[in-house]
């Protein structure tokens, strides 16, 4: 809140527009949970809420390249830094690498037959942190 305020202050309108965004979409999660009047997002379910709109803002980048829309593109691209700037660190494909042979070496997967219970236990544990793309994409080339 207190950056949406800076960024009304410094007339900043590309920040403006997607923190007012974010508000939203905070605000429309936190109300799809509440139960009995009140609830509040937990830090976890904030970080859900942030890494879909930066997962959508990628898809979008994908999609304006692919039909030469490079003002959309740049557009896009500064949306996306601005809500990378609020999430925390993301591990780095070594990193995700290496929990993956651990889950596989813990849980005794031998093939992609088992991918289902190695992604199950990466997502749980590695939720907030890595994407569930890179996941996915490590431990198919593990298993394989």
């Amino acid at each position: 809140m207190a950056d949406l305020k800076t960024a009304m202050k410094n007339k900043q309108q590309d920040r403006l527009r997607v923190l007012r965004s974010l508000k939203a979409k905070l605000l429309e999660r936190e109300i799809s949970e509440r139960k009995e009047g009140e609830a509040s997002l937990s830090d976890e379910q904030a970080i859900e809420v942030l890494m879909k709109a930066a997962k959508q803002r990628k898809e979008s980048i994908e999609q304006f390249q692919e039909g030469g829309r490079d003002d959309l593109v740049a557009s896009e691209k500064k949306e996306l830094e601005i809500i990378n700037s609020y999430l925390p660190e993301m591990l780095s494909e070594e990193e995700v690498r290496e929990v993956a042979r651990q889950k596989i070496e813990q849980l005794g997967a031998r093939d992609m037959s088992d991918m289902g219970k190695v992604m199950g236990a990466m997502m749980q544990e590695l939720k907030g942190k890595a994407e569930g793309s890179l996941v996915s994409k490590v431990v198919k080339e593990e298993l394989s």
